[in-house]
């Protein structure tokens, strides 16, 4: 069986198409999305639309991210518009969804209510869209919506990389959990590289879909990795969230 964990797709439903197609998709392959499935791009509702169509072919996991709250909440009252929301891609949400029926929407709906805030393997690698930060692991969290906004956990990461060892009484508590820690979230364009970032033993795979850059999927056993091309020029015509 191979795994693949799937970056920020933010409504580009045609680099998903050219990444999965990369993938060349077994039976018993399993895919793990890191959440933020809306907002960016014109294909937000068919994003949904297609995962719900491939969570049944295929064994699936859906993390949560912080975009997919805010649409979670707008499906369930339309007249729950979050202005921050509304700016940062929820227009070009609320549009794309103009052509779904109330039961399709309805549909939707349950889909992001039943996604995962997180996910650990069967040999302790942790999924989750953003961070945590309980020094006791994601368990202990007191502030869940931490998995789908905290930054300091990458952050950290960052600073600490190649600088002390596992053994080291520095070493952050909250990174010897888990084997490896995959997040998105935090744009990897935003540290001018555009391939996913590996520091210490947590791997970002958001390599800027939402903005300028790709879309990636990655092997977690081989850390081979698959990308689209740039998600403007297959929106030749969209601003994508690049305002």
């Amino acid at each position: 069986m191979r795994a693949f964990a799937i970056g920020d797709i933010h409504g580009g439903l045609k680099a998903l198409l050219q990444v999965l197609n990369q993938l060349e998709l077994q039976k018993e392959d399993k895919l793990i999305f890191m959440g933020d499935y809306v907002d960016g791009w014109s294909e937000a509702a068919q994003t949904i639309q297609f995962l719900i169509d491939v969570s049944a072919k295929f064994d699936c996991v859906f993390i949560k991210g912080n975009h997919d709250v805010w649409c979670q909440n707008w499906l369930k009252d339309n007249k729950d518009v979050n202005p921050s929301w509304y700016l940062h891609g929820g227009k070009e949400t609320i549009e794309s969804y103009e052509d779904f029926s109330l039961e399709e929407k309805k549909q939707h709906l349950i889909f992001f209510e039943n996604m995962s805030m997180y996910h650990l393997d069967n040999k302790n690698r942790l999924f989750l869209h953003a961070g945590f930060t309980s020094m006791h692991g994601v368990e202990k969290e007191t502030f869940p919506h931490k998995f789908c906004t905290d930054r300091t956990l990458w952050e950290m990461a960052l600073v600490m990389d190649k600088k002390i060892n596992l053994d080291h009484v520095l070493y952050p508590k909250r990174l010897k959990h888990y084997k490896e820690i995959y997040i998105g979230h935090t744009p990897t364009t935003n540290y001018g590289e555009s391939e996913p970032m590996n520091a210490i033993n947590v791997w970002n795979i958001d390599t800027g879909a939402a903005f300028k850059g790709k879309l990636t999927a990655i092997n977690i056993d081989t850390k081979a990795f698959f990308q689209s091309d740039d998600l403007p020029s297959l929106y030749p015509h969209e601003k994508g969230r690049n305002k």
